[in-house]
């Protein structure tokens, strides 16, 4: 087959490019690289340096290709109600772009890499039959590309299916962002000897998921003809920790003893967000094959070898006021 990954230079996008690739796939890649790296991309890949929102170019993209696995966004939750036109622009316009330029182009199927934040507080374990609620802009932005896509997918016949990855780590994450990721946030200041930072009482409660198992998934839903307009889960549903939990295992894995700062919290922060797996096991065969405690050392290694780096503040902050958190603006990080 011949495969575009929108994103291929972030996390998710190149995991699945290098999987496509032992597969003997032919990878085309785009990314516009405001929060890729470029080592990330594996050499095969047939790459495009361009914004998913340039219609016309990624028209030219795909090109002859049979399968889109639109991975790419700005994936900043809490930076979406203080930079709500910046990351739904990437998220929503960027979205229906693609999934223009893949009906045009006749693209047989369309995996959508949506998020979490579609459920809002909802009642965890959530599940793919519970209201879509988000609270926040990114969350709002990401549903509406999954309405989209279900409507012109259907009138123009293309395939789809959703997958909702949650809170995926592993190498490859980029560690580098403020506004986003938090075990490697929290990886590169403890390697560094800094403090970690808590937004609020840290009983924020989460699963981690390991980003192979997540591949393996996604590899599922983008071959199996069987599976067919799906929203899926990914991602376990045991073993949730709190952000202090977390937090305590990080430092226990880079032998820092510096306490964790608790400053405000961030708004419209879901407190407990946590999916149920029962669809994903039951149609992909979804099963956990690394535990959070080899997840960390996994993304710690990475970050050792890669080398620890500094924050970098690349993206607008439209909104700024006493709700902005105190680590954006003055760069705490």
């Amino acid at each position: 087959m011949k495969i575009l990954i929108t994103g291929v230079a972030g996390f998710l996008g190149s995991h699945l490019a290098d999987r496509f690739i032992s597969l003997g796939h032919t990878v085309i890649g785009v990314d516009n690289m405001i929060g890729g790296d470029i080592s990330n991309v594996p050499e095969e890949v047939e790459l495009y340096t361009i914004d998913c929102c340039d219609l016309e170019s990624m028209k030219y993209a795909m090109t002859g290709v049979d399968l889109v696995v639109h991975a790419a966004a700005t994936a900043h939750e809490g930076l979406s109600v203080f930079s709500p036109s910046f990351i739904t622009r990437n998220i929503y316009e960027a979205s229906v772009s693609t999934i223009s330029a893949a009906i045009s182009s006749g693209v047989k199927r369309f995996i959508f890499c949506t998020s979490m934040a579609r459920y809002g507080v909802g009642n965890p374990p959530f599940r793919e039959t519970h209201p879509t609620a988000p609270i926040d802009p990114y969350g709002i932005a990401k549903v509406a590309a999954e309405e989209t896509l279900k409507i012109l997918a259907n009138v123009h016949g293309m395939e789809y299916n959703i997958v909702v990855p949650h809170n995926i780590i592993g190498p490859k994450q980029k560690y580098d962002d403020p506004y986003r990721n938090v075990l490697s946030i929290m990886l590169n200041r403890s390697l560094a000897g800094k403090p970690i930072y808590i937004y609020g009482d840290g009983e924020q409660m989460r699963c981690f998921s390991y980003v192979d198992d997540c591949v393996d998934c996604i590899e599922r839903v983008c071959f199996d003809p069987a599976i067919q307009e799906q929203v899926i889960n990914i991602g376990p549903d045991r073993g949730e920790v709190t952000i202090n939990q977390l937090s305590a295992m990080v430092l226990n894995e880079t032998g820092s003893n510096i306490e964790p700062i608790h400053i405000d919290p961030r708004p419209q922060e879901v407190k407990y967000a946590y999916c149920s797996s029962d669809k994903a096991r039951l149609l992909l065969g979804y099963e956990e094959t690394i535990n959070l405690q080899s997840a960390i050392t996994k993304t710690a290694d990475w970050i050792r070898e890669k080398g620890i780096r500094e924050f970098s503040y690349n993206y607008p902050l439209e909104i700024i006021n006493d709700k902005t958190p105190k680590t954006w603006v003055e760069r705490k990080m």
